[in-house]
């Protein structure tokens, strides 16, 4: 492997029992791919490296039990760094570090840790103190994992109520909608209805303005027909009229029997019979009494000028 962190010379070449080291190697890379290929260099060394940060699949280095990154440059840690479970002691004296992931709270197994000459956050490193030796490094560790925890507990929290109200955001969006939805059918309905009722209405003014029409329709026929009916005189009977004009032609019938029965009495030669004589007797007596007639109204219209 090259100082590079190209590939050169063998890791193996490196590797001693469990230990690995790879420090003083000029590496700004770590060769993870290789160094997963060594499960059991359970203790690795890359001090003294010009190392900015570490790649996201180092944290796949599940088996590594000690690891210096010490006098590097690293600025900070990958987020899944809790991954190395299996993690016991770690240096990472002299780097560039200010804040560690919140995942640190899950290296459970990790007994000794070194934080100097990082330029921390005020509070992690109030936390971490110093570890100029066996026990400080140990009380750091104990230390740090505890404010880590807590940090985490906090953040689990603030997740927790987070992800509550976005819930609670959730459910009264949903409520919103609902009661939304809900008025918008009532709204529905209601239009629906007075949509009916106004229909019922117009239904009702049409049939009452076609009855009131047929009403003044039927009036207007009553009065055209009234007067026609008046002017006319009334008719009698049928039967009336028919016994009248019998009655009529009968009495015709009879005076024209009687002036031809006198004509052929006065005129015809049958004036001396019985019969004739009778009837020009009833004639001449029938004569005087309306000449008499007359002459009473004479006298009588005298006697009333004087």
């Amino acid at each position: 492997m090259s100082r590079g962190g190209g590939k050169g010379l063998s890791l193996k070449d490196k590797l001693d029992g469990n230990e690995l080291d790879l420090s003083l190697c000029d590496l700004n890379e770590v060769p993870v791919r290789e160094l997963a290929a060594l499960p059991k260099a359970t203790i690795l060394d890359l001090s003294c490296n010009n190392l900015v940060s570490l790649p996201s699949d180092f944290c796949s280095l599940m088996h590594l039990v000690k690891l210096d990154l010490s006098k590097n440059r690293l600025q900070q840690l990958p987020l899944d760094f809790g991954r190395l479970v299996n993690l016991q002691h770690l240096d990472l004296l002299n780097n560039r570090l200010v804040t560690l992931p919140v995942s640190f709270a899950q290296l459970k197994n990790l007994k000794w840790l070194d934080l100097k000459d990082n330029p921390l956050d005020p509070v992690l490193a109030k936390v971490a103190g110093d570890c100029l030796d066996e026990k400080q490094c140990k009380q750091a560790a104990v230390k740090v994992l505890q404010h880590m925890k807590a940090i985490q507990s906090e953040q689990d929290r603030q997740r927790q109520r987070k992800l509550q109200a976005e819930r609670e955001m959730e459910k009264k969006r949903e409520a919103e909608q609902r009661a939304k939805e809900a008025q918008e059918r009532e709204l529905r309905k209601r239009e629906k209805a007075e949509e009916k009722e106004r229909r019922r209405r117009e239904y009702d003014a049409q049939k009452a303005a076609k009855q009131e029409t047929e009403k003044k329709t039927k009036k207007e026929t009553v009065q055209t027909r009234k007067p026609a009916s008046s002017s006319r005189p009334p008719q009698p009977p049928r039967h009336k009229r028919s016994w009248s004009r019998s009655v009529l032609r009968v009495l015709l019938f009879a005076l024209l029997c009687a002036l031809c029965t006198l004509a052929a009495c006065k005129l015809t030669e049958l004036q001396r019979q019985p019969l004739c004589v009778s009837v020009n007797t009833l004639y001449e007596d029938v004569l005087a009494a309306l000449q008499n007639h007359k002459t009473l109204q004479n006298m009588l219209q005298q006697n009333s000028q004087q």
